[in-house]
This record gives structure tokens, sequence and C-alpha cells, in this order.
């Protein structure tokens, strides 16, 4: 509701304006009216409704929505074009050189350059030109067709009347100069058939739908509250409304996607369907055939060529890329072709040489194999495995297994010496065995050695005093200077943790006894201590 300031209502006012607001909403009671005398839609809400305080509005009104706040400055008019103001006889001093006018100097002057200027010819002085200052507003400075003459348009409008008015002329002739042969053929021939008229009337017919269709296709309609919203001016009717539109070919909701925005469909609606017989496969048909092809390729070319360090650009040297995109071809051609001739001559050309033997392509020989009812061979020919390119069953240095045959330790070796460095010599059994003999010798010198190394003595871990020395051996405490110690430094704690109870004048002792150190080592509280959390001072 548009309601003036605000004012205290108690709560039985509040309650009979709410109620009131829901009874204008249902259209039970009439609408608010404003100083104009104008229906308030009781529907917008309070915070657009609602005039601000300093308006000092009494009644309710909309007018602080609306501009209502005009400059008088701005204009909406626009510069007179070619409008002149004077046009003097003779130079005058201050005007432009070339052309004499005072509007303007010899720098911005738009005339042809004089071979001598008017300054000294004093002939041919150019008019002064009607100079103007306008204002705009904010949508006036941004207005693309400010200033804009339609009447202007007028003449290429007449020439496609002119146009549309002839070619109607000329198939009006047409029509009727088939009607005077075909009335002509029937006087002078009686056997013409009933076929060639209908072909005939069909003909005409085509040439009025094409007509039709022409007429259709210029024709410009206003669309208004589009889906988007807001009006999208004039949209030309370019579908045939015969055709089947493209979001109504798959109503699957997971089908292709359609953009009505650009109405645009980009993938085949249809994939499954015979490309035979449907007439639309989706916007990228269009993309990926053709012309548009090979322009996709030049365009990744240029910028494949640009990011190697070619100075090229696709719109600013379109005939440079597209001769180096030429030659680019040419070169990957006779590369191409190069490669495959020395991969011919090396291998040969199987496709080239002469017809392989017919016994050979079926397999007939003379050789009898038998098989059983699984498909197995019982006598003949036998199985030919399949070897390796690579050597098999090799051995070297008088070895009877390949290397890799034995694995210990994550070390590959012989099996049969089982030696773990390759390309060494076998030696059998024998070695075997001696390899095993000199672990053994070697395990129970380990254990020998053990045995005879003497225990490390046992380091004797020195007692530190808490200042940092070593402890004397004569050192002793005495029983009442440390438990003197240990209550000074309770109240040094406690002066620490409340810094108000500190007299003024503190007098400090240098002097530090073994009792002294012992009580502060004593109160410590250490990081690892378990117990440290309980103590009465941390």
């Amino acid at each position: 509701m548009a309601t003036a300031s605000v004012a205290f209502k108690s709560r039985e006012d509040h309650r009979k304006q709410i109620e009131l607001e829901e009874a204008r909403k249902a259209g039970l009671a009439p609408a608010e009216v404003d100083e104009d005398g104008k229906e308030i839609n009781p529907h917008i809400p309070q915070y657009m409704s609602s005039a601000p305080w300093y308006l000092n509005a009494e009644k309710p009104s909309l007018k602080h929505q609306r501009k209502w706040k005009s400059d008088p400055n701005y204009t909406k008019s626009w510069y007179d074009r070619g409008a002149k103001v004077f046009q003097a006889e003779k130079y005058r001093k201050g005007a432009c050189q070339n052309c004499g006018a005072m509007t303007h100097s010899a720098k911005s002057c738009v005339e042809r350059p004089r071979k001598v200027g008017a300054k000294w010819t004093n002939i041919h002085i150019a008019p002064d030109e009607k100079i103007e200052t306008i204002e705009l507003d904010y949508d006036g400075k941004r207005d693309r067709w400010n200033g804009y003459d339609p009447s202007s348009y007028a003449h290429v409008v007449e020439r496609y009347e002119a146009r549309d008015a002839a070619r109607r002329k000329h198939l009006k002739e047409q029509q009727l100069k088939k009607l005077e042969e075909k009335n002509g053929s029937q006087n002078a021939e009686d056997g013409v058939s009933d076929v060639d008229n209908d072909e005939d009337d069909l003909r005409v017919d085509e040439a009025k739908v094409d007509e039709s269709k022409q007429m259709d296709f210029a024709k410009v309609e206003k669309r208004v509250r589009t889906t988007g919203g807001g009006s999208t001016g004039t949209v030309r009717n370019l579908r045939i409304r015969e055709d089947t539109a493209k979001y109504l070919l798959n109503l699957d909701v997971n089908s292709a996607h359609y953009d009505p925005k650009t109405r645009s469909m980009r993938e085949d609606p249809l994939p499954d369907a015979d490309p035979n017989e449907k007439f639309y496969g989706g916007d990228n048909q269009h993309r990926d055939s053709g012309q548009a092809l090979e322009f996709k390729h030049l365009n990744i070319h240029a910028w494949e060529a640009f990011d190697k360090g070619q100075d090229i650009h696709m719109q600013a040297a379109p005939s440079q890329a597209e001769l180096l995109y030429k030659n680019h071809k040419v070169i990957k051609e006779k590369l191409k072709t190069r490669t495959k001739d020395t991969i011919m001559e090396k291998y040969g050309n199987a496709a080239s040489e002469e017809e392989i033997p017919r016994e050979l392509l079926l397999g007939q020989s003379e050789k009898q194999v038998e098989y059983d009812r699984a498909g197995r061979i019982i006598k003949g020919q036998e199985t030919v495995l399949p070897r390796s390119k690579y050597e098999e069953d090799v051995f070297v240095n008088n070895h009877t297994t390949v290397w890799g045959s034995w694995w210990k330790d994550h070390q590959w070796g012989y099996k049969c010496c089982k030696q773990m460095i390759r390309n060494s010599y076998c030696t059998g059994a024998a070695g075997i065995k001696a390899a095993e003999a000199a672990t053994d010798l070697m395990k129970a010198n380990i254990d020998r050695k053990e045995a005879t190394e003497e225990a490390p003595e046992p380091v004797k871990e020195k007692r530190l005093a808490t200042w940092g020395t070593e402890v004397p051996e004569d050192l002793v405490l005495d029983e009442k200077l440390l438990a003197e110690a240990l209550r000074k430094e309770d109240q040094r704690k406690k002066v620490e943790k409340d810094e108000r109870k500190r007299k003024y004048n503190v007098r400090w002792n240098d002097e530090v006894t073994a009792e002294d150190m012992e009580a502060y080592r004593m109160k410590k509280v250490h990081a690892d201590d378990p117990m440290k959390d309980f103590l009465p001072f941390p």
C-alpha cells in the first residue's frame, strides 16, 4: 500500500490496516487512489510504495518511484548538418588559411588542400559552418541512432518495392502468355491431351506458391513479450511452416539440447535414424563439412604456428595465413610420401608383389592329419608354438640355464650354479658346495669375533650441580638453610604471580648460595613432569 510518512498506530489500527490490505489484494475492497486519481496496485511491496521521510508526503502516491527530477538543460535535438551561417566575400583575419571560413583552423579543415590558400588568393571564400553546443542526458549520449533521419532510408524501400512490382508484372505476363499459347494450340490441334493441361496448371500454381513464399519471406513481424522478457524488435519468417520444427523431431528430454534464444540445436536429434530419410542432422552437420571444416583447420594451423613463434595472424593477414597453410599441407604430404617410400624400401610391399599361389591361400596340402571329436590333433602335423623375435634358450659360458632362472635376496642369477654375476663361468655343483662352505666359514668367524670382544665399560653418569658445574665431593647442604631457601622461593613465586604486591623499593641480593640453587631447582617446573598441572605455582 502506498502510504505517506509513517506515524504511530495503535495495535487495533494496525490490525485494521492489515485487514484492509488483505481485502484490497483479494479484490473485496476498492484499490487505493493517489493524488492524481489513479489506482495503486495493492500487490506492490511496502518498501516500494512507501515514500521516503524527507519528501514529507501527506497522501499516498508513487511519484517517488518515477523520474520527478527533470533537467531543463537537456535536449533531444541534434546538430543541423551542413548548415551555413555567413558567406564572406574577402578573407578575414584569423580565418582558415585554406578555405577562408572563420569556424575552424587550417589544421582541422576538411576541404581539399588548395595549391594557393584563400588567404593569399582572396577568392572562393568558404561559408562559415553553424556551430552548436548540445547538452545530452545519460540516454542521449549512449543512443547510437541519435540524429538519424529515417527518411534517408526511403530510397532503399522504394528500390525494393519497385523490384517486387516488376517481378509480379513479369509473372503475370508469363501466365497470360501461357494462356494465349494454350488457347491457340487448342484451336489448331484437337489432340492435345488433358495431361499437358494439368501440368501447365500445376506449373502456374507452383509459380504462384513461389511468389507467395517470397512475399511471406519479406514480411516483417513484430514480436512483443517474448519468453526472455521485453520486445525483441523485428524478426523475419525464415522457416517454411510445412517443415517440422527441430525441437519437435525428438521429444525425449535426454535428446539433443535446443537453445530457444538462438534457435540452435548443435547435436543430431535423431542419431539412429536413416541418414537418407532425415532432412536435419543438427547444426554441427554444417560446421563439420564443406568449407567450414577447411576454415576451421586453417584457424587451428594459424594458432599453432603463432604459438611456435611464427608471425602469423588469421584476421590481420588472412592471405598470408592461407598461403602458409597450403605450403604446410604440401610439405606434410611430401614427408608422408618419403616416410612411406623408406618403409617400403626396407620391408617391401606385400600388396604390389606377385599373387600368392592358390594352394597356399587355401592351405591345401598332401599331409594327412587326424583329429578327435574335440578338435585335437591325434596324428599328423604337430602344432607349431609361436616363438619370440628375441633369442631363447641360448646358454653361454658352460651354463645349462639362462640368466634370470635363479632368485635370491632380491638378486637374479643362474640356477645351475647359483651365481649372481652375469656372464660368469659356470662352476656347476662344485661351485655351489664351495659357495656354501665360504658362507659357513664367514658365519663362524663372525660368531667367534663377537664372543672374544670385551663388553664396553659402563659410563659413569656425572652428577651436575644445579648451576651447571660438577658437584664437589665435599658439598654438604644445611637443612635449615635449605628450608629457608625453599620458603623464600615460594614467596618469590607469589610475587611474580601477582605483581600488585611488589613493593616500590626492592633490594636485591646478588649472593647465591648452594641452598638457594637447590631450592630453585626443586621448585622449577619441568615440561615433561606429569604432575606439573597439580602444582600450586605453575
